[in-house]
């Protein structure tokens, strides 16, 4: 049966290059941030709710949505990120599922999920291992400015209203450290996927021994 590794971090941790390179190794890796923008459609129950809760505004003349505009009021308080994601995740959850399903056809022993909102939330008893990819704050601030074109100070508030690192790496079955450079941090990926192949050959000889 596939395995459903978990691949989460805050903001600007790197946790997206780790999936990439997975699947550039071959594993299918489901992307949660694009599943959130697959089910938030023109016409779809998610964005008509998303606009009832944070305003008809958050819809382009093309009909399609402001994410900048959604992001700017649904991350001003924690309590505004918990009514985005008690919005979207259930859609998530299920679209997620069913590309799980899909990735079995695979023969791989894991699909990877990459997620910044996995811990804590709807997906998360799903999941088999969690991997956690961290890095110091001020990286991932300039990672954000970089990556989004914003300022520090709209980073710095992107991540206060975030999990504490502290809370993921207490949920996390693996911990993946990003302080480097991508070389550095693929390697560390690397020696996280070893483990987890390594436990996964060894539950495969006890299943067979107990069969025998």
């Amino acid at each position: 049966m596939m395995k459903i590794i978990a691949v989460t971090g805050r903001s600007g941790s790197g946790k997206s290059t780790v999936s990439a390179y997975y699947a550039k190794l071959g594993y299918p890796v489901l992307d949660a941030d694009r599943t959130a923008r697959e089910i938030v459609q023109p016409g779809s129950p998610c964005l008509e709710e998303l606009c009832r809760v944070f305003g008809e505004d958050l819809i382009r003349p093309d009909g399609t949505l402001d994410r900048a505009l959604l992001a700017a009021r649904a991350f001003q308080t924690k309590e505004t990120a918990r009514r985005l994601t008690d919005i979207t995740h259930p859609a998530i959850v299920k679209r997620l599922l069913d590309g799980v399903e899909q990735a079995q056809q695979t023969g791989r022993p894991f699909v990877f999920v990459d997620g910044a909102v996995i811990v804590g939330e709807a997906f998360e008893p799903y999941c088999d291992s969690i991997l956690v990819v961290t890095a110091p704050e001020r990286l991932s601030i300039s990672r954000i400015m970089l990556r989004d074109g914003i300022s520090k100070t709209a980073a710095q508030e992107r991540l206060s209203v975030q999990m504490p690192e502290a809370v993921l790496c207490a949920a996390a079955d693996h911990i993946i450290e990003n302080t480097g450079s991508n070389e550095a941090l693929c390697a560390n990926a690397q020696a996280v996927l070893d483990i987890l192949l390594q436990k996964e050959t060894h539950e495969s000889e006890e299943k067979e021994e107990k069969e025998e």
